[in-house]
């Protein structure tokens, strides 16, 4: 998994649920669990660390706080290079903190300089989603056009054939 991509499912663990969000991280063996299938260690630390970090990653991404709120998380935190018969890598050295959780804090960071607001919340106000636009344009507005996407455009011609119909 892509460090974008254990980005956006961090962020995509309060779904909306029949009405009310869910928080796939509250209970602590199903928490562990997901962590440890994103390549954590699935430790109650590192479970605390990410939940904080998720709420505030969310924060950053809803404009809600600024993006200075990640540096505590990448306190300390370094990139060690290594050069081999390959050529140059670099090797995270993330000191106490858990490597998942400033995998997380580094993607968000990055997409903020290379692909300024392509990270946002989900257009449906409904809905606690995100979504990394990659589309050509930029436009993608929703987590999901088959969900979210469709449901808005249903309710918007819906009400404007109400009103056309009471003309």
């Amino acid at each position: 998994m892509t460090d974008d991509e254990l980005l956006l499912r961090l962020l995509n663990t309060t779904p909306v649920v029949d009405g009310r969000e869910h928080d796939e991280l509250s209970k602590e063996a199903a928490g562990r669990s997901l962590l440890g299938s994103w390549g954590g260690k699935g430790t109650g630390a590192e479970l605390a660390v990410v939940r904080l970090l998720r709420t505030r990653l969310q924060d950053v991404v809803r404009g809600r706080a600024p993006m200075s709120d990640l540096a505590r998380e990448l306190d300390g935190v370094v990139q060690v290079p290594e050069v081999d018969e390959h050529g140059l890598s670099w090797r995270l050295d993330v000191g106490t903190r858990p490597e998942l959780a400033v995998r997380a804090a580094l993607a968000m960071t990055e997409l903020a300089r290379t692909a300024p607001g392509r990270l946002r919340p989900c257009a449906n106000e409904e809905c606690h989603l995100f979504l990394l636009d990659r589309s050509r344009a930029g436009s993608a507005r929703w987590c999901s056009m088959a969900t979210c996407g469709n449901r808005l455009k249903a309710r918007r011609h819906a009400g404007t054939k109400r009103r056309t119909d009471r003309s």
